[in-house]
């Protein structure tokens, strides 16, 4: 599969999952159940209009715009500083926010994107991006801004560190570590971001996703630098699906936590794409409305991206993550043209991810 439908697939991925889930974000089971039936919220079939992506997404589109930057730079024969670039492009995303950069820091040219009125709709940013960001000082690993937040703003925006090919393992993980700490110090929100932008990138050069999620847990059992929280909810993660348990909403964040902090988001998402596969096995030949079955991936994406969305928790983070994993996994061609009719300002992620796939092509 050509790497520029996968990296389609990834942004436009988690796009839909991530404005799927902020219908439902701050509200609890039982109000989803009363709200769209015992199922929870399946689908944007259930929505009355088109919808808006959150934060999540924005900050994404903002990393690739960062990566876009230093291979345009490479392209010309200069060397960037990556985790310099990526600072930048996210004091550019400040600025969408309404919030002015302090004298402190530097006051980057604005770029394409910057202009973009989707990316300027302030939809719940993470706090802890906020402060980090509105402080002025680039936070890194040594001196960190926020040391001890570990929300999952990291994880949720670092799917394109995973995006770049050529890219050896180690300089995956470094690039989205050192990137997470720009805004969080907890060694669980880097590592978190890291981890799975490698998955991302394992996915992209055409793992299978049990092989990486396989290799995920052996990474975090062999490094004892880990974080405990995040190699014990993600090790869960992979066993519950593995046990072919499917939980119930109230099961998930009993056993994964609610999504909030980055290893229980990153955990969700992973459950969430491992414990659906089954479902793009099936051989239905018909909905229950007399439309044709969609194709097994399409199958997929929508049950691992519904799952993710009901529960308790950080709803449009932990489904735009599963719609990263599958949407890297399998191309654009799995997400539903249905829900990409949906979603607002998909235009943009494209232009973006386009530009990304461009680069990386060159």
């Amino acid at each position: 599969m050509a790497i520029a439908s996968k990296i389609r697939g990834t942004l436009l991925g988690g796009a839909l999952g991530d404005a799927l889930g902020y219908v439902v974000e701050f509200d609890r089971v039982p109000v989803i159940r009363e709200r769209f039936g015992a199922a929870g919220l399946q689908g944007f079939e259930q929505l009355s209009g088109p919808v808006d992506f959150s934060d999540d997404t924005q900050m994404t589109l903002y990393s690739a715009d960062g990566l876009a930057d230093v291979l345009a730079w490479a392209r010309d024969g200069v060397g960037a500083d990556e985790v310099a670039c990526v600072w930048l492009a996210y004091l550019r995303w400040l600025q969408t926010q309404g919030v002015a950069l302090p004298d402190s820091a530097p006051h980057p040219q604005p770029r394409w994107i910057d202009a973009q009125e989707i990316l300027h709709h302030q939809r719940h940013p993470g706090n802890a991006c906020l402060t980090g960001l509105s402080s002025g000082e680039m936070g890194t690993a040594a001196r960190p801004v926020n040391p001890d937040s570990k929300g999952c703003g990291t994880v949720m925006r670092s799917a394109p560190f995973g995006l770049v090919p050529q890219l050896e393992p180690a300089a995956v993980l470094r690039l989205s570590a050192d990137a997470a700490s720009l805004t969080h110090g907890h060694p669980s929100a880097r590592q978190s971001a890291a981890q799975f932008s490698l998955l991302i990138h394992e996915l992209l050069l055409g793992a299978t996703l049990d092989g990486a999620a396989s290799a995920l847990v052996r990474r975090l059992d062999e490094d004892p630098t880990i974080d405990p929280a995040l190699r014990l909810r993600v090790s869960r993660a992979v066993e519950l699906a593995g046990e072919g348990r499917r939980l119930s909403p109230e099961e998930l964040c009993a056993e994964l936590g609610e999504g909030w902090v980055a290893e229980e988001a990153l955990a969700i998402a992973l459950y969430a794409a491992l414990a659906t596969q089954t479902t793009g096995q099936d051989t239905e030949g018909a909905t229950a409305d007399g439309r044709a079955a969609a194709a097994p991936a399409e199958r997929h994406f929508r049950s691992a991206v519904a799952l993710a969305v009901n529960h308790d928790g950080d709803s449009d983070s932990t489904a735009s993550l599963t719609g990263n994993i599958l949407g890297v996994l399998y191309g654009e061609e799995a997400l539903p043209g249905a829900w990409l009719r949906s979603v607002t300002g998909l235009d943009v992620v494209e232009h973006i991810a386009d530009e990304l796939a461009r680069l990386v092509s060159e």
